[in-house]
């Protein structure tokens, strides 16, 4: 009899510990969902008037070396991409870029006004912590600052307790369409002066 009742009682324990594991499976992959707050339609459409949004150029903008060396100071490692999307109209410039935050990409819009930020927006987050980030009280840090020579922004930006890399990420991101707002700006300042 204690022979039979071994062999149950080690099934009954694997099928339980398979039922526990499939529901922490289930459980962790449901906190980890992405979550879409803003459509990058959306966003653009804070970026330009309802008339500029359609009349606002998707641009490209091809890195360089020297851009993409800046790119993993600002990132503090290597910048995969070979070129950027953006929209511009006038001189207000929209960009949308992810960055990893701790395993997972953040999805993230810049709006910036001649050399300012005029606006921060989380627009995607796929990590389970760090989701404070798309509270105002943090993105609004961020309105009118602008890069320094040494391509720092021109304002400290509080973290949030148990954000630290979805705060970084924010922050280089930021600094990172700052640069790249500025390269934009003086090609267009060489090319009027060859015209």
């Amino acid at each position: 009899m204690v022979s039979v009742i071994k062999p149950f009682l080690f099934l009954l324990t694997a099928f339980s510990a398979g039922i526990a594991f499939s529901a922490g499976i289930a459980f962790s992959a449901g906190i980890a969902q992405a979550e879409e707050y803003l459509s990058p339609a959306d966003f653009y459409a804070q970026a330009f008037s309802a008339e500029a949004v359609d009349n606002a150029e998707i641009k490209t903008l091809w890195l360089k070396k020297e851009d993409k060396a800046e790119a993993e100071k600002i990132f503090a490692h290597p910048y995969a991409g070979l070129r950027v999307r953006y929209r511009i109209q006038g001189k207000t410039t929209a960009w949308v870029m992810d960055e990893i935050g701790k395993e997972k990409p953040i999805t993230i819009g810049v709006i910036i006004d001649g050399h300012q930020i005029r606006q921060v927006s989380v627009l995607a987050f796929n990590e389970s912590r760090g989701w404070e980030i798309k509270y105002p009280f943090f993105t609004d840090q961020f309105r009118g600052l602008s890069l320094q020579d040494d391509n720092h922004l021109s304002d400290n930006i509080d973290g949030i307790t148990g954000a630290t890399l979805s705060v970084n990420a924010v922050r280089a991101v930021s600094r990172w369409a700052l640069y790249l707002n500025r390269q934009v700006n003086t090609s267009a300042t060489k090319n009027l002066a060859h015209e």
